[in-house]
């Protein structure tokens, strides 16, 4: 009875020993997930090709950033300073980094049913939400009225030159679920025109949607709009 005991001992300190073991694996891997992902979210490597007139980016520089480059937004005072993707589909570039690279936190990308020069009266961008106001992480700060009041700056380069640029004027954020035409489908923007015209925001200028996650809720959405100004 005594060598049964032993026995059984030891199947169960081994058994507690493979639990512990596969526990710490899961716990490492969970965390270098974690890291890897905020490594990616916070790489600001590709500021380097961000079109400047005055120091124009030489083709070879430009050239590490995929040809699907479309354009380069910016929010004044936020972390929104990125390249804008378009891929054939809209999930070509959620877990694809700007220089055509897996990645978590992917890109921020335009729409595939858009014009890739933004001629369009309406456009709808893309991003990951992500933590620390990483990739369009910071777009749910536009909720809050005041904020929106004091921010309502930004630019949009457009091509991979940055000669057409646009002075954007954000003027509107909301939540919106995923599956709202009206929101997400370009085509039928004058959907979108009518629900504005009943706010007293019926302006001829082309509109931007900048859309990212709105927290663990899978179908909805934290929305924000700007007008294009310019040429």
């Amino acid at each position: 009875m005594k060598k049964f005991w032993m026995t059984m001992n030891r199947i169960y300190d081994r058994v507690m020993l493979a639990i512990f073991v596969a526990a710490l694996l899961v716990v490492s891997y969970a965390l270098y997930d974690t890291l890897y992902v905020y490594d990616h979210a916070t790489d600001r490597n590709y500021l380097n090709f961000k079109p400047d007139p005055d120091n124009q980016v030489t083709d070879v520089q430009a050239a590490t950033i995929t040809d699907d480059m479309v354009g380069w937004i910016t929010l004044d005072d936020t972390s929104v300073d990125y390249p804008v993707m378009q891929g054939s589909s809209n999930i070509e570039y959620l877990n694809t980094d700007p220089f055509g690279n897996y990645s978590l936190s992917g890109s921020i990308f335009l729409d595939s049913r858009n014009a890739g020069d933004f001629t369009d009266p309406y456009s709808v961008i893309y991003g990951h939400h992500m933590e620390y106001k990483m990739m369009f992480g910071a777009l749910d700060d536009y909720l809050d009225p005041s904020f929106l009041a004091s921010h309502t700056h930004g630019k949009l380069l457009v091509g991979r030159d940055g000669k057409t640029s646009y002075e954007l004027e954000v003027f509107y954020a909301m939540s919106a679920d995923a599956k709202d035409e009206y929101v997400f489908e370009p085509d039928k923007y004058e959907l979108l025109q009518e629900y504005f015209r009943e706010l007293s925001m019926d302006r001829q200028e082309r509109i931007i949607c900048l859309s990212t996650c709105a927290g663990d809720a899978s179908t909805k959405r934290i929305v924000v709009f700007a007008y294009l100004l310019g040429t």
